[in-house]
């Protein structure tokens, strides 16, 4: 049957951006990373280049995996995969072995390009319960080139495009089914197995104008690349950098050292990050007051209001999203307002750690009770954040019962607790998991965490529930000082005395030497339930 095309309605696909970008900005620097750049036309044809070898190698629809840090080949992936017809699996780098295992299979990748050196990691799975046809070893001339660990078989990145007999002809930058998957990402699987994640063309591209203009990109943007481009499509920026002509600048790590220099010498104008990316940045010793401004997009827990004030008083602005891997990353943004000038630095950090409104891009989120009925706006009543519209995910790959479930009524259900405030406003509360229930009363975790870390000693901490004979359960909180204090558990108390009911205030804090982050930023608060909270090493009062 012949497709009829229609004048007023053309399929929806970020592969047009790229398209655009390299048309009208061809000779604009587009990708920089170490001792390599490339203009906007190098980045198009290295995607043509790249979708072509991959379209002789599998069938439309078939998942391509990529364990890469954030190289260009990782993003130039996210356009020429689909290019080609596949759907990009951008795997967790951080991943275990046995994650990956699952994911591998679970996917049921035809092909999987590896850093050189992330092939020690594919040399430790079994490939033989995979779909795996092939593995492509892809180099990066920022490291040094480790040796092939015995036991994988993988072609060169250089090779296995020259084996192509690319044709002469371009690959079409466009879909005929704009509701086809795009990429396949998996949750983190802190609580089970990993889900997958499935993302439309039309939802990443909706996505991604969001994010265009949420975060203010423009030509002149010059995007480093802190967040990991396998967590959500890197929040759908490998994607909005481009639709905006931007720089992407990219980052094998995030350390502190790095991220400095680049803002220094490479002219940084955004970046994006959890709250410990904020964390680094604020506390780094190359830390210093800017001269241009520079924006940081960050989610993934609440960020402190102490945090918040110590990058603003370097001239670095922070802006608060809310999302999840469901809903291709930001969901939600705390719109900044005018009025907010006029608060006190303390006061405007609290207003601006709040998750928001919905974005752009977005529907306005609703906070629900029990029987989907939406709970009293007096940012005090708790209930579940529930989400709808474009950019909420086709479903869970291969589990249409765990799809069912997330969306029933009609909504997508987060799982995350949170209040409505007057003015229209949501802030998160907790994940449902993780709210603590003593002697009858619902304490947040992040509002002690919050509370704790406004003590100017304390650089990090996570609190959870433990149970207690009398209460059921009460809170334990797990801090990390600054290098350079001797803060106690009691003076930590006593400070936070001030600012949360009695009852909400820990009865212990133990000094653990770090706490457990997944690869996104989250703390693993799984893990801190494991732990054996007699152990002397976690009791320990510091030496004054």
């Amino acid at each position: 049957m012949t497709t009829i095309e229609l004048p007023n309605e053309t399929p929806l696909s970020p592969l047009r951006f790229l398209q655009r970008s390299a048309e009208v900005f061809g000779q604009k620097t587009a990708i920089i990373h170490g001792d390599r750049s490339y203009t906007y036309r190098d980045f198009a044809a290295e995607a043509q280049g790249l979708a072509k070898a991959i379209k002789s190698r599998i069938q439309p629809g078939d998942r391509v995996a990529f364990l890469c840090p954030n190289v260009p080949e990782l993003l130039i992936a996210h356009y020429a995969v689909p290019l080609a017809g596949g759907v990009l699996v951008a795997l967790n780098s951080r991943m275990s072995a046995r994650e990956l295992q699952y994911i591998l299979e679970h996917s049921e990748a035809r092909l999987l390009f590896a850093d050189s050196e992330l092939l020690a990691t594919v040399a430790g799975l079994d490939l033989g319960p995979t779909q795996l046809a092939e593995v492509i070893e892809v180099p990066d001339s920022t490291v040094p080139y480790p040796e092939v660990p015995a036991g994988v078989a993988a072609t060169q990145y250089a090779d296995f495009l020259a084996a192509s007999g690319h044709q002469d002809a371009d690959l079409p930058w466009s879909v005929e089914d704009e509701r086809a998957p795009i990429t396949l990402n998996y949750t983190s699987g802190t609580t089970g197995k990993p889900k997958g994640v499935l993302y439309s063309h039309r939802g990443a591209y909706l996505n991604s104008l969001g994010e265009t203009f949420h975060n203010h990109f423009t030509g002149d943007t010059r995007y480093l690349w802190t967040l990991p481009m396998f967590h959500c499509n890197g929040w759908c920026t490998t994607w909005a950098v481009t639709a905006a002509a931007g720089v992407h600048i990219c980052l094998r790590a995030v350390r502190a050292d790095a991220v400095w220099d680049a803002i220094d010498t490479l002219g940084v104008t955004n970046l994006c990050g959890a709250p410990t990316v904020c964390s680094i940045i604020a506390g780094a010793p190359q830390a210093h007051e800017l001269k241009e401004p520079l924006r940081i997009t960050t989610a993934g827990a609440p960020p402190s209001p102490a945090i918040i004030t110590s990058l603003e008083a370097i001239g670095i602005s922070v802006v608060h999203v809310y999302g999840l891997t469901e809903v291709y990353g930001p969901y939600t943004i705390c719109e900044y307002q005018a009025e907010w000038d006029d608060l006190s630095t303390q006061d405007r950090a609290v207003k601006i750690s709040r998750q928001g409104v919905g974005m752009l891009q977005a529907e306005t989120a609703r906070i629900v009770d029990v029987d989907m009925l939406d709970v009293p706006a007096d940012g005090a009543t708790l209930g579940e954040i529930v989400l709808r519209g474009n950019n909420v995910m086709l479903g869970y790959f291969k589990d249409p019962e765990a799809t069912a479930d997330a969306f029933r009524g009609g909504w997508f259900h987060t799982g995350d607790l949170g209040v409505m405030h007057p003015d229209g406003y949501i802030q998160l509360k907790d994940r449902a998991k993780d709210i603590i229930i003593s002697g009858g009363e619902n304490i947040s975790t992040i509002e002690v965490e919050q509370a704790i870390i406004s003590h100017p000693a304390v650089l990090n901490v996570a609190v959870i529930g433990v149970p207690h004979e009398k209460w059921g359960e009460r809170p334990v909180a797990f801090v990390i000082r600054s290098s350079s204090s001797s803060v106690t558990a009691e003076e930590i108390r006593s400070h936070v005395k001030g600012l949360l009911s009695g009852f909400k205030v820990p009865d212990r804090i133990l000094f653990p030497d770090e706490l457990p982050h997944n690869s996104t930023g989250k703390v693993l608060k799984s893990r801190l339930r494991a732990l054996d909270l007699s152990a002397p090493a976690l009791s320990k009062e510091p030496t004054k």
